[in-house]
C-alpha cells in the first residue's frame, strides 16, 4: 500500500464504514486518475446488510485529491511546511431506490439528520434529486430520490503528521452514514423486491 496521506484518509473512511457494520457493494469501489489534470479520485458505495441487489438504500462516497494538493503535500514532505494546506474534496450521496411510485421529498427530508461533519468541516447539503427509471417498454418505472453533501477537508500540520487525526475526523462518517441509511430504510414507502437474478 502507498504511504500517502490520501490513502490514509481512504483507509480511515473505509474502516469507519465497516466498523458501522455497513456492507460494501460488490464492484462499486474505484480508484482512478484524471490523466489530463492529474487529480486522484476514490469512489465507493455501501448499503445496509441483507438489502439485496440493488439495495433499497445506499450511500455513494467520493474523495478527490486535486493535483495542486499533491504539489503542496510534496512540498511539506520535502521542506516540513506547505505554502497552502492540501485539501481533500468530499462528496456523500444518500439514495433511496427501487421505489414503486414517485416519492414525496418532504417525507424523506423529515427523517434526514443534520449534515455530517469531518473534523471542523460541516458538509453542505444540496436539494433532493428525484429520478425515474424506465425499462425498454417505458411502462411501470422505478423511482429513486437522492441527497448530496459536499465539502472540502483541509489537512493541517497535525493531520499530515499523525494518521490518528484522520481516523478521528473521518471516523464520524461511518456512524452518520449507518444511522441515515437505517432512517431511510424505515420509511413507510413501497419498494420493489430485489433482483433475485443479480444476487445469485
Amino acid at each position: 500500500m502507498l504511504d500517502h496521506v490520501f490513502t490514509d484518509a481512504i483507509g480511515a473512511l473505509r474502516e469507519a464504514l465497516e466498523a458501522a457494520r455497513l456492507e460494501r457493494l460488490a464492484l462499486e469501489e474505484r480508484f482512478q486518475a484524471d490523466v489530463m489534470l492529474g487529480d486522484l479520485i476514490w469512489e465507493t458505495s455501501y448499503g445496509l446488510p441483507g438489502e439485496g441487489e440493488p439495495p433499497r438504500v445506499r450511500c455513494d462516497l467520493t474523495l478527490e485529491w486535486p493535483t495542486w494538493s499533491q504539489t503542496a503535500y510534496r512540498q511539506w514532505t520535502l521542506d516540513g511546511e506547505a505554502g497552502e494546506p492540501p485539501e481533500i474534496t468530499i462528496e456523500v450521496v444518500v439514495r433511496v431506490q427501487r421505489l414503486v411510485g414517485s416519492p414525496d421529498p418532504s417525507t424523506v427530508i423529515a427523517v434526514l439528520p443534520d449534515p455530517p461533519s469531518v473534523g471542523d468541516v460541516e458538509l453542505e447539503a444540496t436539494g433532493p434529486t428525484v429520478e425515474t427509471i424506465y425499462d425498454r417498454g417505458l411502462d411501470d418505472p422505478d423511482w429513486a430520490i437522492e441527497f448530496s453533501y459536499e465539502g472540502t477537508y483541509e489537512l493541517d500540520g497535525e493531520a499530515l503528521e499523525d494518521g490518528a487525526v484522520l481516523d478521528d475526523h473521518f471516523g464520524t462518517l461511518g456512524g452518520w452514514v449507518s444511522g441515515t441509511l437505517v432512517r431511510l430504510g424505515d420509511l413507510d414507502l413501497e419498494f420493489r423486491p430485489p433482483d433475485l437474478q443479480a444476487s445469485l
